[in-house]
């Protein structure tokens, strides 16, 4: 029983970080490293779980933009720019999707610590406060008007966040920024581009950890699925109107505090193991 209730726990504390973090400039993959080290948490069968909290966090955005990509995916017979949107799309989600393939066991076997990830969220603070200071006139206000070149572009982006700790949202709004995309579009195409880079991702590692599923652990995926939901929902419907008023300096201010004192901390861990 006591072993049940902390598979609970973990399970409830795991899927709130997810869905809180998933689609802020702050890296969920990084914090779950982080939270799952420190707290010693851990939710059996481990991969399949985060699995089912990142479907649950996707979710969350289908529900939100129901209307809006309905709406594109009516309109893509015979509308221009819904045709560019779901080839952009494409686009951006094919050079993340392709190294996430090939190189996934190397990234997680030598970059999944959470040494590298406090590392790169002081590193990714520091790029969000100089990239915020750089931002022009913006030119791009639509998703939907985007150039197919620079749906391309803010793909490349998105391959930063290979790197935990760097940030998916954070590495395509940054990136969208520098090109010229205002605030809320940036946003809100992070949001577009989560769905197939995430469902795809989730659906791979699915596919490859199948094996670990069992039907004891049912109980704690499900709540750990509604749980990243909600959590994802609140946020997601928060965030963009968020961004456009205040920017997203706190975040980077919450990124440097949090990675600097992360970071003291494993160095007196380690001298004091030493």
């Amino acid at each position: 029983m006591q072993e049940f209730l902390w598979k609970v726990v973990s399970a409830v504390i795991l899927a709130l970080v997810e869905g809180l973090t998933e689609f802020l400039p702050v890296s969920s993959t990084g914090h779950m490293i982080l939270v799952k080290d420190l707290l010693g948490l851990e939710t059996p069968p481990d991969r399949v779980f985060e699995i089912f909290i990142q479907f649950g966090a996707i979710l969350a955005i289908c529900v939100i933009y129901f209307e809006q990509l309905w709406r594109v995916t009516k309109a893509l017979p015979h509308n221009e720019n819904a045709q560019r949107f779901f080839l952009g799309l494409f686009i951006a989600f094919l050079p993340a999707a392709a190294l996430g393939v090939l190189f996934a066991d190397n990234i997680k076997y030598y970059l999944f610590n959470p040494f590298v990830v406090a590392t790169m969220l002081v590193v990714g603070g520091v790029a969000i406060l100089f990239i915020e200071r750089m931002v022009k006139i913006p030119q791009y206000y639509a998703v939907e008007d985007f150039p197919l070149i620079l749906y391309l572009k803010i793909g490349l982006c998105q391959c930063l966040a290979l790197v935990p700790g760097v940030s998916r949202s954070g590495a395509t709004i940054m990136g969208s920024l520098l090109m010229r995309v205002e605030r809320s579009a940036a946003a809100e195409f992070s949001f577009f581009l989560a769905i197939p880079t995430m469902l795809g991702a989730s659906t791979y590692s699915l596919y490859k950890s199948w094996h670990v599923l069992h039907y004891e652990d049912l109980f704690v995926l499900v709540l750990g699925f509604f749980i990243a939901f909600f959590a994802a929902y609140w946020v997601a419907r928060r965030f963009v109107s968020f961004v456009s008023t205040h920017g997203f300096g706190i975040f980077a201010w919450y990124r440097i505090v949090i990675g600097s004192f992360m970071l003291g901390y494993y160095s007196l861990r380690t001298a004091a193991a030493a």
